[in-house]
């Protein structure tokens, strides 16, 4: 009876029973609407097969693909208030961060790294639009300055992905603060002659389109995503205008000179080596051509000829008196003791 028991009937109920089977082995394309296989998205890049839409890419996911091998080692950030104005609407501010903490795994919207892209130091914040819809509040603010600071030091370029609905209002001015904080981080690079690259992904709205995010040196923006300031309703309802289907996309911002290029997803990697390569490229386009004279002597080439160039015409005013005597001052008038 015990064998029946303990052995024979576990084994039938495991084959009748049904399955349990995971709920993220397929996914719809917010696009096309088609169902694609988990591992099928995985190797894509999160781009759909079908239509070639590109979906929203994790932080980690994003870092992989940027760093040579898809290594890299984070920086850690500075530590900030969490709630510094103790501010609550529907629910309490600190619960929305310690929920986002626990769905993220991380501390905030913005990560940080260092490492190496095509043999070359850089240094990379992505957004996670995932926390909070990328918001940018204090810590996003302080990390985008660390990361300047860490570049500047690691003669590194800066390479900044922005996922971000904008401004976190849940922390009112001190949010908007990291605008005009985070724009003298990135001028500090460009001071120290350091590349500052701008990879805008879907999407890049509002505080963060309206500072940082618009002042590459090159800015490069993920086909398909959505760049702008307000959002489209508003603008329609504020204009009263019907807006282009194609307003505030990539495509659009590029037509309109906006943007300097659109990459798809899988070319991101090979073209930012690409520009990396060639603005820290300090040796120059060719062989260097020795001419006679080069050691202090001026070529003969350069003078043989200079007496053969004809005299200026003789320009006269209208009064008759000829221009440029050495007598004359700029303004026509002889100078005066």
């Amino acid at each position: 009876m015990n064998w029946l028991t303990n052995y024979v009937k576990p084994k039938l109920r495991d084959l009748v029973r049904p399955k349990e089977i995971p709920d993220n082995l397929w996914h719809k394309c917010t696009n096309c609407g088609q169902m694609i296989f988990h591992r099928d998205l995985d190797k894509n890049h999160h781009v759909c097969q079908h239509c070639g839409h590109h979906m929203r890419l994790s932080v980690t996911a994003r870092l992989e693909l940027m760093f040579d091998d898809g290594k890299y080692t984070r920086a850690e950030l500075p530590e900030v208030p969490s709630d510094p104005l103790k501010f609550s609407d529907r629910r309490k501010y600190k619960d929305r961060i310690k929920e986002s903490n626990a769905k993220t795994k991380e501390k905030d919207a913005l990560v940080v790294a260092h490492g190496k892209m095509g043999g070359q130091n850089v240094v990379i914040a992505a957004f996670n639009f995932a926390y909070m819809g990328g918001s940018m509040g204090t810590a996003v603010g302080e990390g985008l300055v660390a990361a300047s600071k860490l570049a500047i030091v690691q003669d590194a370029a800066l390479i900044v992905v922005p996922a971000s609905g904008g401004a976190r209002m849940q922390e009112g001015i001190l949010s908007l603060m990291q605008m005009a904080r985070t724009t003298i981080g990135v001028e500090r690079v460009k001071e120290a002659g350091l590349p500052y690259i701008v990879v805008l992904t879907d999407p890049t709205t509002g505080g963060v389109s309206a500072s940082f995010a618009m002042l590459g040196d090159v800015a490069i923006a993920e086909s398909g995503a959505v760049i702008g300031f307000a959002g489209r309703r508003v603008i329609e309802q504020t204009i009263r205008e019907q807006l282009p289907d194609d307003f505030q996309t990539a495509e659009y911002l590029y037509e309109h000179g906006m943007v300097d290029m659109v990459v798809r997803r899988k070319d991101l990697r090979p073209t930012l080596i690409q520009v990396l390569s060639l603005l820290r490229n300090t040796k120059p386009a060719g062989e260097l051509v020795e001419l006679n004279g080069d050691e202090g002597q001026v070529a003969s080439e350069e003078v043989d000829n200079i007496n053969d160039i004809p005299p200026p015409p003789d320009i006269r005013r209208p009064d008759g008196e000829p221009i440029g005597d050495e007598e004359d001052s700029i303004d026509g008038e002889k100078p005066k003791d």
